[in-house]
């Protein structure tokens, strides 16, 4: 099944969210790689997205195993995809706006 990309509404909420997630980084390697993994196969750019704000968080604070690292390039990637055609941007334009709300 293909889904249609997101609105460029529903694009700029995504990026809303990465940058006020304030959720707690879940432990626990193995347990949360399988729970970021489905939420990257559920196809839902929010999903990952949480997944992308919830790794950047943990490679900030203690760096990242290599399955997260794994999980973090790959969600990293949709959105960026996501973001470059429902906001019209360039693929560089895009990596940098999931940057900067990474970082807040």
């Amino acid at each position: 099944m293909v889904r249609n990309l997101i609105s460029a509404a529903e694009a700029q909420k995504l990026l809303e969210q990465i940058e006020t997630w304030d959720g707690k980084a879940k432990s626990g390697s193995k347990a949360r790689a399988d729970k970021h993994q489905a939420a990257i196969e559920s196809g839902n750019p929010f999903k990952y997205a949480k997944v992308a704000k919830e790794l950047g968080k943990i490679r900030a604070e203690d760096g990242l195993r290599p399955r997260d690292r794994a999980n973090l390039a790959q969600s990293l990637a949709l959105l960026k995809e996501e973001i470059t055609y429902s906001l019209k941007k360039t693929s560089a334009q895009a990596e940098r706006l999931l940057e900067k709300a990474l970082e807040s």
